[in-house]
Protein backbone atom coordinates (compact mmCIF):
# COMPACT_ATOMS: atom_id res chain seq x y z
CA UNK A 1 0.00 0.00 0.00
CA UNK A 2 2.96 2.44 0.80
CA UNK A 3 3.97 1.80 -3.05
CA UNK A 4 0.69 2.31 -4.38
CA UNK A 5 0.56 5.92 -2.71
CA UNK A 6 3.98 7.00 -3.21
CA UNK A 7 3.43 6.23 -7.10
CA UNK A 8 0.30 8.42 -6.55
CA UNK A 9 2.19 11.06 -5.27
CA UNK A 10 5.24 10.73 -7.66
CA UNK A 11 3.05 11.01 -10.59
CA UNK A 12 0.70 13.86 -9.34
CA UNK A 13 3.80 16.14 -8.52
CA UNK A 14 4.94 15.54 -11.69
CA UNK A 15 1.92 16.24 -12.93
CA UNK A 16 1.71 19.42 -11.40
CA UNK A 17 5.32 20.63 -12.10
CA UNK A 18 4.56 19.96 -15.87
CA UNK A 19 1.22 21.77 -15.71
CA UNK A 20 2.13 24.47 -14.36
CA UNK A 21 5.27 25.14 -16.16
CA UNK A 22 3.04 25.12 -19.41
CA UNK A 23 -0.06 26.30 -18.21
CA UNK A 24 0.29 30.14 -19.04
CA UNK A 25 1.31 28.97 -22.55
CA UNK A 26 -1.62 26.07 -23.39
CA UNK A 27 -3.98 27.34 -20.58
CA UNK A 28 -5.21 23.81 -20.09
CA UNK A 29 -5.23 22.26 -16.86
CA UNK A 30 -8.35 20.02 -16.65
CA UNK A 31 -9.77 18.27 -13.15
CA UNK A 32 -12.61 16.45 -13.53
CA UNK A 33 -14.61 14.08 -11.53
CA UNK A 34 -16.72 10.96 -12.55
CA UNK A 35 -18.89 7.76 -11.75
CA UNK A 36 -17.66 4.57 -12.62
CA UNK A 37 -19.03 0.75 -13.96
CA UNK A 38 -16.35 -1.63 -13.82
CA UNK A 39 -17.88 -5.24 -15.15
CA UNK A 40 -15.41 -7.85 -13.45
CA UNK A 41 -15.36 -10.16 -16.56
CA UNK A 42 -13.84 -13.63 -14.21
CA UNK A 43 -16.32 -12.78 -11.55
CA UNK A 44 -19.24 -13.94 -14.27
CA UNK A 45 -19.59 -10.21 -15.84
CA UNK A 46 -20.76 -8.84 -11.96
CA UNK A 47 -20.90 -4.62 -11.42
CA UNK A 48 -19.13 -2.28 -9.46
CA UNK A 49 -19.95 0.98 -8.98
CA UNK A 50 -18.02 4.19 -7.72
CA UNK A 51 -16.52 7.61 -7.80
CA UNK A 52 -13.60 8.94 -8.79
CA UNK A 53 -10.69 11.87 -9.85
CA UNK A 54 -8.66 12.51 -12.31
CA UNK A 55 -6.04 15.69 -12.85
CA UNK A 56 -4.17 15.91 -16.37
CA UNK A 57 -2.13 18.59 -18.18
CA UNK A 58 -1.37 19.51 -21.92
CA UNK A 59 1.97 18.54 -22.49
CA UNK A 60 1.10 20.07 -26.56
CA UNK A 61 -2.34 21.00 -27.99
CA UNK A 62 -2.91 17.25 -28.83
CA UNK A 63 -0.82 15.45 -25.68
CA UNK A 64 -1.95 15.67 -22.20
CA UNK A 65 -0.71 13.50 -19.16
CA UNK A 66 -3.33 12.45 -16.91
CA UNK A 67 -3.66 10.89 -13.27
CA UNK A 68 -6.66 9.50 -11.97
CA UNK A 69 -7.81 7.34 -8.42
CA UNK A 70 -10.77 5.88 -8.23
CA UNK A 71 -13.22 3.92 -5.57
CA UNK A 72 -15.37 1.39 -6.71
CA UNK A 73 -17.95 0.26 -3.60
CA UNK A 74 -19.01 -3.09 -1.87
CA UNK A 75 -21.64 -5.16 -4.29
CA UNK A 76 -24.74 -6.68 -2.98
CA UNK A 77 -25.12 -10.22 -5.02
CA UNK A 78 -28.57 -12.55 -5.12
CA UNK A 79 -27.42 -16.57 -5.24
CA UNK A 80 -30.54 -18.73 -5.60
CA UNK A 81 -30.50 -21.84 -4.06
CA UNK A 82 -32.42 -25.30 -4.38
CA UNK A 83 -34.14 -26.95 -7.23
CA UNK A 84 -36.68 -26.00 -9.61
CA UNK A 85 -37.79 -29.49 -10.37
CA UNK A 86 -38.84 -29.91 -6.78
CA UNK A 87 -40.61 -26.47 -6.63
CA UNK A 88 -38.29 -25.41 -4.03
CA UNK A 89 -36.17 -22.65 -4.67
CA UNK A 90 -34.69 -19.87 -1.79
CA UNK A 91 -32.95 -16.65 -2.95
CA UNK A 92 -30.15 -15.12 -0.70
CA UNK A 93 -28.81 -11.62 -0.54
CA UNK A 94 -25.81 -10.44 1.10
CA UNK A 95 -22.54 -8.10 0.02
CA UNK A 96 -19.06 -9.18 -1.92
CA UNK A 97 -17.66 -7.36 1.09
CA UNK A 98 -15.11 -6.73 -2.36
CA UNK A 99 -13.94 -2.72 -2.39
CA UNK A 100 -11.75 -1.55 -5.36
CA UNK A 101 -9.30 1.31 -5.42
CA UNK A 102 -7.60 1.61 -8.44
CA UNK A 103 -4.73 4.51 -9.84
CA UNK A 104 -3.56 4.97 -12.95
CA UNK A 105 -1.25 7.53 -14.92
CA UNK A 106 -0.51 7.73 -18.54
CA UNK A 107 -0.87 9.75 -22.02
CA UNK A 108 -4.09 11.33 -23.19
CA UNK A 109 -4.22 11.70 -27.23
CA UNK A 110 -6.82 13.83 -28.15
CA UNK A 111 -8.38 16.08 -31.20
CA UNK A 112 -7.77 19.88 -31.30
CA UNK A 113 -8.99 22.37 -28.59
CA UNK A 114 -12.43 22.92 -29.72
CA UNK A 115 -15.73 22.46 -27.57
CA UNK A 116 -16.32 18.58 -28.99
CA UNK A 117 -13.32 16.57 -28.45
CA UNK A 118 -12.38 12.73 -29.16
CA UNK A 119 -9.54 11.00 -27.37
CA UNK A 120 -7.71 7.44 -26.90
CA UNK A 121 -5.86 7.10 -23.75
CA UNK A 122 -3.57 4.42 -22.38
CA UNK A 123 -2.56 4.28 -18.73
CA UNK A 124 -0.57 2.07 -16.34
CA UNK A 125 -1.31 1.94 -12.56
CA UNK A 126 -2.55 -0.76 -9.85
CA UNK A 127 -5.66 -1.81 -8.43
CA UNK A 128 -6.10 -3.06 -5.10
CA UNK A 129 -8.71 -5.35 -4.30
CA UNK A 130 -10.08 -4.92 -0.54
CA UNK A 131 -11.68 -7.95 1.29
CA UNK A 132 -13.31 -7.33 4.48
CA UNK A 133 -14.67 -10.82 5.14
CA UNK A 134 -14.88 -13.46 2.14
CA UNK A 135 -16.50 -15.98 4.16
CA UNK A 136 -19.49 -13.64 4.26
CA UNK A 137 -19.30 -14.21 -0.20
CA UNK A 138 -18.42 -16.95 -0.26
CA UNK A 139 -20.10 -18.06 -3.33
CA UNK A 140 -19.13 -14.64 -4.95
CA UNK A 141 -15.57 -15.38 -4.43
CA UNK A 142 -15.72 -19.11 -5.91
CA UNK A 143 -15.44 -17.36 -9.16
CA UNK A 144 -12.75 -15.55 -8.49
CA UNK A 145 -8.79 -16.44 -8.00
CA UNK A 146 -6.37 -15.35 -6.41
CA UNK A 147 -8.55 -12.25 -4.61
CA UNK A 148 -9.36 -14.17 -1.53
CA UNK A 149 -7.56 -11.92 0.35
CA UNK A 150 -6.57 -7.87 -0.12
CA UNK A 151 -4.02 -7.33 -2.97
CA UNK A 152 -2.56 -5.28 -5.23
CA UNK A 153 -2.64 -5.95 -8.84
CA UNK A 154 -0.91 -3.96 -11.95
CA UNK A 155 -3.35 -2.34 -14.16
CA UNK A 156 -3.11 -1.41 -17.72
CA UNK A 157 -6.05 0.92 -19.30
CA UNK A 158 -6.48 1.04 -22.99
CA UNK A 159 -9.93 3.37 -23.80
CA UNK A 160 -11.22 6.23 -25.64
CA UNK A 161 -13.77 8.73 -25.35
CA UNK A 162 -15.90 12.26 -26.24
CA UNK A 163 -15.74 15.68 -24.27
CA UNK A 164 -17.99 18.36 -24.60
CA UNK A 165 -17.37 21.40 -23.70
CA UNK A 166 -19.50 25.05 -22.83
CA UNK A 167 -16.25 27.47 -21.97
CA UNK A 168 -14.42 26.23 -19.30
CA UNK A 169 -16.76 23.67 -18.15
CA UNK A 170 -17.49 20.18 -19.64
CA UNK A 171 -18.65 16.18 -19.92
CA UNK A 172 -16.41 13.87 -20.36
CA UNK A 173 -16.76 9.61 -21.60
CA UNK A 174 -14.48 7.35 -21.08
CA UNK A 175 -14.68 3.72 -22.32
CA UNK A 176 -12.36 0.90 -22.20
CA UNK A 177 -10.50 -2.68 -21.15
CA UNK A 178 -9.08 -2.40 -17.46
CA UNK A 179 -6.86 -5.15 -17.73
CA UNK A 180 -5.43 -6.16 -14.26
CA UNK A 181 -2.71 -8.83 -13.82
CA UNK A 182 -2.35 -11.56 -11.52
CA UNK A 183 -1.79 -14.99 -13.27
CA UNK A 184 -2.39 -13.66 -16.23
CA UNK A 185 -4.26 -10.28 -17.87
CA UNK A 186 -7.90 -10.53 -17.19
CA UNK A 187 -9.71 -8.31 -19.27
CA UNK A 188 -13.31 -5.75 -17.45
CA UNK A 189 -15.07 -3.53 -19.05
CA UNK A 190 -15.15 0.42 -17.48
CA UNK A 191 -16.89 3.18 -17.90
CA UNK A 192 -16.57 6.51 -16.66
CA UNK A 193 -18.67 10.06 -17.04
CA UNK A 194 -18.75 12.65 -15.10
CA UNK A 195 -17.99 17.11 -15.59
CA UNK A 196 -14.79 17.70 -16.02
CA UNK A 197 -13.09 21.62 -15.42
CA UNK A 198 -10.64 23.44 -17.80
CA UNK A 199 -8.76 26.32 -16.76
Amino acid sequence: MKRFLFFLTTAGMCLFTISAARAQSLNHVELGVFGEYVRLGEAGNAGFGGLGARLGGNITTHVQLEAALSYDFTRTFTSASGSGTSGSVGFSTSQSKLRILTGMFGPKIQTGGGAFRAFITVKGGAMNFRVTNASAGAGFFSSLSNLNSSNVDAVLYPGGGLEAYLGPIGLRLDVGDLIYFTNGGHNNLRIAFGPTFRF
